[in-house]
């Protein structure tokens, strides 16, 4: 009796294992006909076999016409239950049995922790300790995954404190779950030393770690960790192949590769490296892997190299499509964005959600925002993500008031907002000023818990610096828990915003103080303050500071540079750094050509413009604003005309009021009056107050009254409380001797309560900065000085 119920065990255990369904059911039939149903072993078998089966109900029929259970029939159907995500009966089920072992508690754990149930997977962990379970290498690599998805580091610690204690420490299983945790909660030192406490990493600790460093942006370590990895001739599988492929994916990967030699290549080669490894590994079918290939190479912008692999993929998957529409939007190309969602379509593929999101993404980033909303009106149920991404769109194009009508519609349809999208409507409402209303989803975010979000918080900060209300700015830094950088760069960019750039400099000192590493924005938004202070000394500091910490080559950083070089009367020490730049955009040759401009230098400020087109950068409306400025400032009225008349003709590019002005002021300053009223008289944008200000000024300095006052009333119907119309028309007289004319002006300017503004200037000596506002009665003031060390 005992042989044929262990063969039959036995036979049903290959069952399982093969998930042989027919063969399973007769041999349950074979049983029932032998009478061995009574057999507690055989039905325990049995549920495990239907559990296998996916027949949750068939297991529960046999589990209640059981007639003796013992712990491993319980641990059976409560397994059953778990592998069919029937976790709320698991629960039920778990609490009516008699008794427990630690097979049931890592059984109800795991299930709870895989299926996104982290916070009620620690509570029954926390439960199981309390009734005096000693957790296993199962236990605590479950709990570790729900510390990891959680970001509780603090559980995850105690935890780590725990497998020390009982000896696991030093389990692989364990080991790698820890890793894991740390990586998720970008504790990198401490994953570090996870990874080197493991006795033998294997594969999982090696792509576990690389993930981690690529997340913290240690992309050049994570590629030396993968040389290390295939000289110690660790097992390489798909999976660690995928994960650094999305190192290769990261941008700016800076000197590595997968070879040892000195010689700088970029990301792209370093991809191509991987690419070649996968075909020599034999993995060019797998198509998770393929798909790994498609991101890294559409992300570096190499769509050719992804157009390649993707025709020649035998499988293609949703996931194949949506990163080739993605490939597209990151190249603004919305257009290939749709053709690929034709073909797709065509090949018979449904479009997901994943679909959707990644086809508004490059409508928007193409600017094509009205495509964009077609698309999203499209949808029959929006999700989430589909919500943030098109108020982003409006947000970012500057169409706030679209944003705002959108959000208000999202709310009507019950959708709940999170994090990403409460910071995107503060960022409209920051746009069109509407402080009450951001107040409001200040109070919203209190209400969902998302107060204490370093996200939002950024978000609420940026919000009231820009409707000038600083001091609750501050307020709200004040109570930020944790900062991170874009804490700190939101706090200094609206100090500065807000006219306080020494204030700004304070906290920048404090956040290096505090071991916070600068950003390529935290340098940008300190340098502009320097800019606006004319705080050359400050300003070399923070370069020298730029150039021990390897952002010299960062275009964005550079930029901020030149502009401070320049702002602060050293366009000399502006063309040096500019010079020495590897990575120009155009931004960079802007900054240049306004450096040169600010300096009165236009004829280096033209050559620069030449030398730009000439290295096939395309020219935009800040370059012209800038050398037409350049010409303004320095008499060369007829290259100025002929640069603005090749805007549109050679360039496509639209003269907007700022070109036209530039060419009124430079025709003004030459004393060619009548061709610019002619000028602005048959121009677009004439209700525009700068330009009739600066026609106003020309007619000053060359004494025409007539056309002073032309342009004066002009000034009066546009801008009546604006006091340069009445300061500049009463010098005019003044200087004609008209001193009644000009005393009526002044006259007029009091019965307005028109007031003029009082200078203010500043010294900058050895101790810092001394400002001074010069009022009626010629009183100084002077503010205390902040210096910035390093």
């Amino acid at each position: 009796m005992e042989t044929k119920t262990t063969y039959l065990a036995s036979l049903l255990q290959t069952c399982i294992d093969n998930k042989a369904q027919l063969a399973g059911k007769l041999i349950h039939a074979h049983i029932l006909r032998s009478r061995l149903s009574a057999v507690t072993f055989l039905s325990n078998r049995l549920i495990e076999f239907y559990a296998k089966c996916n027949a949750i109900d068939a297991s529960r029929c046999l589990f209640d016409q059981m007639p003796k259970r013992d712990i491993y029939t319980w641990n059976a159907i409560l397994g059953a239950y778990c592998k069919a995500s029937k976790l709320e009966d698991a629960h039920v089920l778990f609490a009516e049995m008699p008794e427990r072992n630690i097979v049931s508690w890592n059984t109800l754990i795991s299930a709870l922790a895989r299926n996104g149930f982290e916070r009620k997977a620690l509570g029954v962990y926390h439960r199981m300790r309390w009734e005096g379970f000693i957790p296993t290498h199962f236990t605590l690599a479950s709990v570790f995954s729900a510390c990891g998805a959680l970001i509780d580091v603090d559980c995850g610690r105690r935890c780590h404190g725990i497998s020390i204690k009982i000896g696991l420490d030093s389990n692989m299983y364990v080991g790698n779950a820890l890793l894991g945790m740390y990586a998720k909660c970008r504790c990198i030192g401490d994953a570090i030393q996870a990874f080197g406490d493991v006795p033998n990493p294997n594969e999982v600790s090696f792509t576990a770690m690389m993930g981690a460093l690529a997340d913290s942006d240690q992309v050049d370590e994570a590629f030396r960790l993968f040389r290390l990895m295939l000289r110690n001739r660790i097992h390489v599988d798909s999976v660690s192949l995928s994960s650094v492929l999305g190192v290769c994916s990261r941008e700016g990967c800076g000197e590595f590769g997968l070879h040892d030699s000195n010689d700088v290549l970029p990301s792209n080669a370093h991809g191509q490296q991987v690419h070649c490894l996968t075909i020599k590994l034999g993995f060019e079918t797998d198509i998770h892997l393929s798909n790994s290939l498609l991101d890294m190479y559409t992300k570096n912008g190499n769509m050719d190299s992804a157009e390649m692999i993707f025709v020649n993929m035998p499988v293609v998957s949703n996931v194949s499509w949506n990163v080739m529409i993605a490939g597209c939007g990151l190249k603004y190309q919305s257009n290939k964005a749709i053709e690929y969602l034709q073909r797709m379509q065509h090949h018979g593929f449904e479009p997901d959600e994943v679909t959707c999101v990644n086809m508004l993404v490059a409508c928007i980033r193409s600017g094509d925002i009205e495509a964009g909303r077609q698309m999203f009106d499209g949808m029959l149920s929006p999700s989430l993500s589909s919500w943030n991404t098109i108020l982003s769109g409006y947000s970012r194009n500057e169409i706030h008031k679209e944003a705002v009508k959108l959000f208000r519609e999202m709310q009507f349809r019950s959708v709940q907002p999170d994090r990403t999208t409460l910071a995107i409507i503060l960022s409209s409402l920051a746009g069109m000023m509407l402080m009450e209303s951001g107040r409001q989803v200040h109070a919203v975010s209190q209400k969902a818990s998302f107060h204490t979000d370093i996200y939002l918080a950024s978000g609420l900060i940026g919000m009231y610096s820009k409707c000038g209300k600083i001091e609750t700015a501050k307020r709200i830094f004040d109570r930020i828990a944790e900062l991170d950088i874009v804490g700190w760069n939101s706090m200094m960019a609206g100090l500065s915003l807000n006219s306080l750039d020494k204030e700004a400099f304070t906290y920048f000192k404090q956040m290096r103080e505090k071991g916070m590493f600068p950003s390529q924005f935290s340098y940008a938004t300190i340098l502009s303050c320097c800019a606006k202070l004319s705080s050359l000394s400050q300003g070399r500091q923070v370069h020298s500071q730029m150039v021990r910490e390897g952002y010299m080559n960062d275009a964005y950083v550079g930029s901020a540079l030149i502009d401070m070089y320049s702002k602060c009367g050293d366009v000399d020490a502006a063309r040096c750094f500019f010079d020495m730049m590897l990575g120009k955009n155009t931004v960079t040759w802007n900054e240049m050509i306004h450096g040169y401009a600010q300096n009165g230098r236009g004829d280096e400020a033209v050559l620069l413009y030449e030398d730009m087109i000439g290295s096939g950068e395309k020219p935009d409306g800040i370059t012209f604003v800038a050398v037409l400025t350049a010409c303004s400032h320095s008499g060369l009225v007829e290259t100025g005309i002929k640069i603005f008349n090749s805007m549109r003709q050679e360039h496509g590019v639209e003269p907007s009021v700022d070109h036209y002005t530039c060419i009124i002021d430079s025709l003004g300053r030459a004393g060619r009056l009548h061709e610019a009223e002619v000028l602005i008289d048959t121009m677009p944008c004439k209700d525009d107050t700068i330009i009739w200000e600066v026609l106003l000024s020309s007619c000053r300095v060359h004494a025409d009254v007539s056309l002073a006052r032309r342009a004066a009333e002009e000034l009066l119907r546009l801008d009546p409380q604006n006091s340069a119309p009445y300061v500049l028309l009463a010098n005019i007289y003044s200087s004609l001797g008209r001193w009644d004319d000009a005393k009526a002006v002044r006259q007029l300017m009091s019965e307005k309560q028109v007031v003029k503004d009082p200078g203010y200037s500043w010294i900058e000596h050895k101790n810092g900065m001394l400002a001074f506002v010069v009022d009626d009665d010629s009183r100084m003031v002077n503010d205390d000085a902040v210096v910035v060390n390093d």
